[in-house]
């Protein structure tokens, strides 16, 4: 749930390793990523990531971390 423009989640008991968060706001609910000429029509963000573009594409080497510990991790998402 959305609340005024935040949303919190919480994941217990994950093994440590190397982990990407992607986020996908899906408006219509398609299940899928809809684009328009090449990027997203829909919200989309990725941990490590303040800014997406044509020279700023999400990669998981780039996007990954560590989790050894507790571990918090804001993501902003981006609207093209």
């Amino acid at each position: 749930m959305i609340t005024k423009d935040s949303s919190t989640i919480t994941f217990t008991n994950l093994p440590k390793g190397k982990y990407a968060i992607n986020i996908l706001h899906d408006e219509n609910e398609n299940g899928k990523v809809n684009k328009g000429f090449m990027l997203p029509k829909e919200g989309i963000g990725f941990s490590n990531y303040e800014s997406i573009g044509m020279r700023n594409r999400p990669k998981f080497s780039k996007a990954s971390f560590e989790l050894n510990e507790t571990t918090v991790k804001s993501i902003k998402v981006i609207y093209f």
